[in-house]
């Protein structure tokens, strides 16, 4: 999965035209969010091919800021306190979250600045809370 980082100018159907020109090359959204930070629109968005959705987008004049690789994560939404949890994890490990939403499983998807270290730590992650799952505190 890839996140890409897109600009979009801050103005009434500019999102609209994103979503067609991905539509138009039959790429999918699988998750992301688009913000206005003083006065400039960007965009993460997630996609399982992010070769063809860089193409769509730039094909129409979009611009695409950046293409990262994710850490995708499933948190136990049972327990409260597992993002700050994860969070921490990656901190203690020198990481730096940059980018975080959830895509269209409820699946948290995160772009950090240190991808392996981060792989590590999600890996690590993924195994507690597997064996969590598997065996609940009284």
């Amino acid at each position: 999965m890839r996140d890409l980082a897109i600009r979009l100018e801050n103005r009434p159907g500019a999102l609209a035209e994103m979503g067609e020109a991905l539509g138009s090359a039959g790429v999918s959204v699988e998750g992301g969010g688009a913000f206005v930070c003083a006065g400039e629109g960007v965009a993460h968005f997630l996609f399982e091919d992010g070769d063809a959705a860089r193409h769509a987008l730039e094909a129409r004049g979009i611009i695409v800021l950046g293409d990262r690789e994710v850490l995708v994560q499933k948190l136990n939404q049972d327990q409260p306190g597992q993002l700050g949890k994860i969070s921490r994890l990656m901190a203690e490990a020198g990481v730096n979250i940059e980018v975080i939403y959830s895509d269209h499983q409820n699946q948290l998807i995160l772009v950090v600045d240190d991808f392996e270290k981060g792989r590590a730590v999600s890996e690590m992650w993924k195994k507690s809370v597997g064996d969590s799952l598997r065996h609940p505190s009284p």
